[in-house]
């Protein structure tokens, strides 16, 4: 690529905006590597600390605490999208530090309106969707959508939080009214076999690789279970590839971005983008020969991209509080598997629904697994 920035090896220091667990991965793949590591988070003692040098303890938009992160790292980087875009843009203004990914890629993905805007004009299918903001063009919406949809915040949101389902128009008030929210999305409900993603990783120097495809599997709208790869058929792999790439290079992005997938009969349709390490690419710790976050932290430095092969398929079970409900889980029988990887956040409370870790292993091995959770916790058993 003519003009790439210059790479910047270790020791170089990088900095993280967000201390949660997607943080403190980045942070260990960081040491991996021998980078530095400073992270700005409001919580002290956030689960990213623990692998940091220092830790700023602000707000995301706090400007004086981002001016004095770009100041003492090379690179800038964030964990999640709840950071206010217009921070970033100042920070890229500013010059001081490298900003990876950018405020516009930031923009887009915490908007769902801009995001939807810039799949469409991509080319790439989406679900049919009107952006609303009263209870009276959510019902018009709703009528235009075949009389069912599912209405969401326009601004970021996850694990099914700011988003409501509506079964018949006359339910559109009340769901507005929940909602609480200024701007909103209205989606029509798709029929899809299964949920999937791919995780693509870009670097400063234009190389682009992809990892194999996940299959996910949701329970109250949050992740539970990851398999990668997923079994596709070569076409499908190809697909999601593409789609993928022309979401990368259309961004001109520096660092990663998943993309959230519906496997219908008319093919593989977008959902949603996260351009950050992604819950569904945890499995590459151990599956993929150079993880999700490794690759995070060689794009946005300009180093090589390392390979995205997976030998063999495996699985990850996300931990949720709810485990956590009569004390700290008995982890020795978890841990009898000797081809099972445990990985806690550091979290200091659990809470129910609260991603607390997660645990990988091969494929076999998840129905033990499952079981063990059962046991642990009797709320997940009724669910399950």
């Amino acid at each position: 690529m003519v003009n790439a920035p210059t790479p910047l090896p270790p020791p170089a220091r990088l900095g993280i905006i967000g201390g949660g667990q997607l943080g403190r991965m980045l942070g260990q793949a960081a040491r991996r590597l021998g980078y530095g590591l400073w992270v700005l988070d409001p919580h002290p003692g956030c689960p990213a600390a623990a692998v940091a040098d220092r830790q700023l303890v602000a707000d995301y938009g706090d400007m004086a605490a981002l001016a004095e992160l770009a100041a003492g790292c090379s690179v800038v980087t964030f964990e999640f999208e709840n950071v206010p875009a217009e921070g970033l843009a100042q920070l890229e203004a500013a010059g001081t530090a490298r900003v990876h990914p950018s405020a516009r890629v930031l923009e887009t993905c915490r908007d769902r309106t801009a995001e939807k805007r810039f799949l469409s004009e991509a080319g790439i299918t989406i679900a049919p969707y009107r952006e609303v903001r009263s209870a009276e063009q959510l019902e018009a919406a709703t009528v235009d959508l075949g009389g069912r949809c599912i209405v969401k915040s326009a601004l970021f949101g996850y694990d099914g939080k700011g988003q409501r389902r509506i079964e018949a128009p006359g339910q559109a008030r009340a769901a507005w009214n929940s909602l609480g929210v200024p701007v909103a999305v209205a989606e029509g409900i798709i029929d899809f076999r299964r949920e999937l993603s791919v995780i693509a990783a870009r670097s400063s120097r234009g190389e682009l690789v992809v990892y194999p495809l996940a299959e996910n599997v949701h329970e109250r709208h949050i992740l539970h279970t990851s398999l990668m790869p997923a079994a596709v058929t070569p076409e499908q792999a190809a697909a999601a590839e593409a789609i993928a790439r022309r979401i990368a290079e259309g961004f001109e992005l520096v660092g990663l971005v998943a993309v959230e997938l519906f496997d219908t009969p008319d093919g593989l349709l977008v959902n949603e983008l996260a351009p950050r390490p992604h819950n569904s690419g945890h499995v590459t710790i151990e599956a993929a020969v150079t993880c999700q976050f490794e690759n995070h932290i060689r794009a946005v430095h300009g180093l090589p991209l390392g390979a995205t092969t997976v030998a063999e398929p495996r699985v990850m079970l996300n931990l949720l509080g709810d485990l956590w409900g009569a004390g700290e889980p008995d982890w020795s029988e978890l841990l009898g598997d000797p081809r099972l990887q445990l990985h806690l956040y550091g979290k200091l409370e659990a809470r129910v629904g609260r991603k607390m870790g997660h645990a990988t292993m091969p494929q076999a091995s998840l129905e033990r697994a499952l079981a063990w959770s059962r046991a642990q916790a009797p709320a997940q058993r009724a669910m399950s």
